[in-house]
């Protein structure tokens, strides 16, 4: 695999140009549709091309320039793949091993800290194996992943039990709390003269009997996502040539949901005043004059994204005699129902989608299980996702020999 990467040429790389391009931001949205972490799949498409078209095939051997060449790939990325694809011998540090870590060497801060972070990946480099780093990297996450996980760690099938200071620990305060005699635990000796050591948990923490070595690391506090309300408006026109047709917008190409399309929509106060009007005008930007009076507000949705709780107060608007509209400006576009069902849509969108065809008169409510049957039924593979399927077909040679026995 690493060979291929590195020195793939010819007909492969002109496939993979043809389908990695501009063109294809959409159809990479669309595939990319409902999974979260937007900009991972833009982030993918810019790196893919700059190893295409700037790299001359050739992908990057450390972390080093891994991550000063390809757009997005940041520190733990960039150690993965150079340790794992290359066998250069640099550590990694994910939320696994984070874990694991912390607990090996009872550290109680803080381990979002840059103090603690900087701590953690100079361990991570002094420990990993300079034979074979990647497989030393991939033990790590998954010791993390499988065994000294988040609750209920398993540290009686643990490799390096005899290591842990954690343990260490719960057996320090197992056995003082038998003999009811004070003192402190001798895990490690990092107090300095000036007082409270860094790496340790603060003293307004005590140890809880009950969690064990899931004392360390220490739970950071998170942030409750921050509230914000969005007037949207599922814009039809029933009678359009062709069939009844949406109108959609696209997102900048920065910030939540970056490139993506949705419906019109506008950033409203939680009172909800003024949202009718605001969103109206918002509506005529893109479409032109429009019956007001036909604005009717349909419901919420509520969706939670990582950093953002956002309340949709969803609109529906369905233009009747009205002449069509054809002519949009750059940044929308009509859609089918059949079109919006595959196009590059967040999975609030579909959200705000299903509250506007519940109103509608006539719409079969029909279940969940059933409408996914039905998407997944209408849904075709493009022409780009058929190139890619095809790439990464393995290539059988004809002179293969046969071993199914229709040779003999």
């Amino acid at each position: 695999m690493t060979e291929r990467s590195e020195t793939y040429h010819g007909e492969g790389w002109q496939r993979v140009r043809e389908t990695w391009t501009d063109g294809h931001m959409l159809e990479v949205n669309q595939l990319w549709a409902g999974l979260g972490y937007y900009s991972r799949g833009r982030r993918l498409q810019e790196g893919a091309r700059k190893v295409v078209e700037e790299l001359e095939g050739h992908v990057p051997r450390t972390a080093e320039t891994l991550q000063r060449l390809l757009p997005g790939v940041g520190r733990y990325t960039a150690g993965a793949i150079a340790s794992i694809a290359f066998g250069q011998a640099t550590g990694v540090v994910d939320g696994n091993v984070v874990r694991v870590l912390c607990r090996v060497r009872a550290i109680g801060a803080d381990p979002s800290s840059t103090l603690v972070s900087q701590q953690l990946w100079s361990l991570a480099q002094q420990l990993v194996d300079p034979v074979r780093p990647g497989d030393f990297n991939q033990a790590a996450m998954e010791l993390g992943a499988t065994v000294c996980t988040p609750q209920r760690p398993l540290c009686s099938q643990c490799p390096v039990q005899s290591l842990c200071r954690a343990h260490q620990r719960v057996e320090w305060e197992q056995l003082q709390a038998s003999q009811s005699l004070p003192g402190s635990p001798d895990v490690e000796e990092c107090v300095s003269n000036n007082g409270q050591c860094q790496l340790c948990a603060p003293p307004t923490e005590p140890w809880d009997q009950t969690l064990g070595v899931a004392n360390f690391p220490r739970k950071a506090s998170r942030r409750a996502p921050r509230a914000e309300c969005s007037a949207i408006c599922v814009l039809e026109q029933p009678r359009a040539l062709g069939g009844a047709q949406i109108l959609l917008v696209q997102r900048p190409n920065s910030g939540l949901l970056a490139g993506l399309w949705e419906f019109p929509s506008v950033t409203v106060e939680p009172s909800g005043q003024h949202q009718h009007k605001a969103l109206l005008q918002e509506l005529q930007s893109w479409a032109g004059p429009l019956p007001a009076t036909r604005l009717q507000h349909l419901g919420q949705v509520v969706h939670t994204f990582s950093h953002i709780k956002m309340t949709y107060h969803v609109y529906g608007l369905a233009l009747g005699g009205e002449t069509p509209v054809t002519i949009t400006p750059p940044g929308a576009r009509w859609l089918t129902r059949e079109e919006f069902r595959t196009a590059a849509i967040s999975t609030a969108m579909k959200k705000v989608f299903r509250v506007y065809e519940d109103q509608q008169p006539g719409t079969c409510k029909s279940s969940k299980k059933s409408r996914v049957s039905t998407l997944s039924s209408q849904k075709k593979l493009s022409q780009g996702q058929q190139v890619l399927d095809s790439f990464f077909q393995p290539q059988i040679p004809t002179d293969t020999p046969r071993f199914d026995g229709a040779a003999q």
